[in-house]
């Protein structure tokens, strides 16, 4: 059963599918996951499963975490998260390897994105901006927001400059591309958010993929329905 997975975003490349067709993918380490604890809806209140990723030194550690990964029989973790589980799992059939996905698997990636620190609206935004010509003195500027004494105050979500990236992001329906055992790396279509060696969750997609244009089924040509034929007693007295 997959659950999910910690990993470490080690960078981007690209990799030729059955087809011939070139695919950029995301190469996620993800060969140090550890099960810590394992929650039950009894003792718990809820199903879920702690994972650790990463070696961290002791002496970076807190003591009562420190006394948690003993408990687990584990050297202390970097980067450590819950799985929810719908149903109690025993320990046995809790896969934690990067066997537990297969290539055309598709799964939702969670990461912290880069931080680009304080930026403009159009950065932020996307606003088109002011005038560009001669005379204009404010070319990359929000402008007028508050409209006149109706209403007399700022949209509530006016879109302002502020502080961009540097926040949790999930990226959904990416394709595994390729998995391999050997060198615990899982391929990813496309791209994940955060910088290379960022932490990153793996988890199965929640929502089913739409069809793409290609794959969609043509539907079929109308065909005008053929009269009905009389029985044939009534032919017959006619």
């Amino acid at each position: 059963m997959s659950i999910g997975l910690l990993g470490q975003k080690i960078g981007m490349t690209s990799v030729y599918d059955a087809n011939g067709r070139l695919h950029p993918v995301t190469v996620i380490a993800a060969g140090d996951n550890v099960l810590l604890r394992r929650l039950t809806g009894e003792n718990d209140g809820y199903s879920a499963v702690q994972v650790g990723f990463d070696r961290q030194k002791e002496s970076r550690v807190t003591k009562q975490l420190l006394g948690e990964f003993k408990k687990a029989g584990s050297e202390p973790k970097r980067f450590v998260r819950e799985f929810r589980l719908e149903v109690d799992l025993p320990e046995g059939e809790i896969n934690l390897s990067v066997t537990q996905f297969q290539p055309g698997d598709f799964v939702d990636v969670t990461g912290r994105s880069k931080g680009k620190g304080f930026q403009g609206v159009m950065k932020k935004h996307n606003f088109h901006g002011q005038g560009a010509a001669h005379g204009s003195k404010t070319h990359r500027r929000i402008g007028a927001v508050g409209n006149r004494s109706t209403p007399g105050r700022i949209w509530k979500n006016q879109g302002m400059p502020g502080h961009l990236g540097d926040e949790r992001v999930t990226v959904q329906n990416l394709q595994v591309m390729q998995v391999r055992e050997t060198e615990k790396i899982i391929l990813i279509s496309g791209a994940v958010p955060g910088s290379n060696g960022s932490y990153v969750v793996v988890r199965p997609a929640i929502k089913k993929p739409m069809a793409k244009a290609g794959e969609a089924k043509k539907s079929e040509p109308f065909k005008k329905p053929e009269p009905a034929q009389k029985p044939e007693a009534e032919t017959a007295s006619k």
